[in-house]
């Protein structure tokens, strides 16, 4: 059990850099060499078949009716609706707004996981919310400028929308991955939101052999179709067979981390001691969430021990 909460938790930072980074990654692709519906396509497409290469690997399992309606949801909210809202607004906005707004996730999932599941939230989680929340807004706010023309208002409202939805997902998907093999949960739901999206994208479907990129963009796209969707969904919801949705969902704060960091590292961002303090904050704030979690993992280890000599 100890090594099974370990091994989750750094399942969900490893997802976490791979999503930071992944604000600067995709970006690079918009607009000049693809559009948010191509680079979806390839995403959907691309993941659903790589998530089929491990589905001879589940445990096999029949679904419900009702599981099969859960399904369809979790594909229609974790993978149509928040992809496309995702790089909709990516492609209105900047990295460092979306980044922002991305902090508000996790406030989100708790909101839901208690309307829908009734999933309760202690003091310590709510504090760690807050703390975290407070180190992201000051990491993504301080010494910047926030722009807010139509362009960006819509791109803003788009990237709102996609973390509604990617919350409602992380939510739903709970009791689906208690029950049934996670893998082979999110093989179907990839699946059932590529059916979703595919009819609102026939023309960009046909269109995609004449599609013309350097061969340095299309590793990006690879990053984007095999680290940012396959590999960090796979992450995700092995982190969420084994811890709460509200801590699945405070990792989120080491995105702005991340893609601060990123920024720094090339030059389009400077290191200052806000960042390092805010920084301090959102591992802060995710110690918090997760203090429960290593209590009892710190406290088993200590009474193995106890138990041994």
């Amino acid at each position: 059990m100890i090594s099974t909460n370990r091994l989750a938790h750094a399942a969900l930072i490893v997802s976490g850099i791979l999503f930071g980074a992944n604000y600067w990654i995709a970006k690079s692709l918009m607009p000049d060499f693809m559009n948010p519906v191509q680079i979806i396509l390839f995403r959907t497409i691309g993941a659903t078949l790589l998530f089929a290469l491990v589905l001879p690997f589940t445990k096999r399992s029949r679904f419900t009716a009702k599981e099969w309606l859960l399904i369809f949801l979790c594909g229609l909210t974790g993978v149509t609706i928040n992809q496309f809202m995702f790089f909709t607004g990516l492609n209105l906005t900047t990295p460092l707004e979306a980044s922002l707004l991305h902090t508000i996730s996790p406030i989100m999932v708790l909101i839901l996981a208690f309307v829908i599941i009734r999933e309760k939230s202690g003091p310590m989680q709510i504090t760690g919310i807050i703390a975290g929340f407070a180190g992201a807004v000051w990491l993504t706010l301080s010494g910047k400028e926030l722009s807010w023309n139509s362009s960006h208002l819509m791109g803003n409202l788009s990237i709102m929308l996609n973390i509604t939805a990617y919350s409602v997902y992380l939510v739903l998907a709970k009791p689906l991955m208690n029950r049934h093999d996670p893998f082979r949960v999110v093989f179907w739901v990839f699946f059932a939101g590529m059916i979703c999206f595919l009819p609102f994208s026939t023309q960009t479907l046909i269109s995609l052999p004449a599609l013309s990129m350097p061969a340095h963009m299309w590793w990006v796209l690879a990053y984007v179709v095999v680290g940012t969707t396959f590999l960090t969904y796979l992450l995700t919801v092995y982190g969420l067979k084994h811890v709460s949705s509200g801590t699945v969902g405070a990792y989120i704060y080491m995105q702005p981390l991340i893609s601060g960091g990123i920024g720094w590292v090339t030059g389009a961002e400077e290191f200052t001691w806000p960042k390092i303090i805010s920084g301090l904050l959102i591992f802060a704030g995710v110690f918090l969430v997760n203090f429960h979690t290593l209590h009892r993992a710190t406290s088993g280890s200590i009474r193995a021990i106890k138990k041994r000599f």
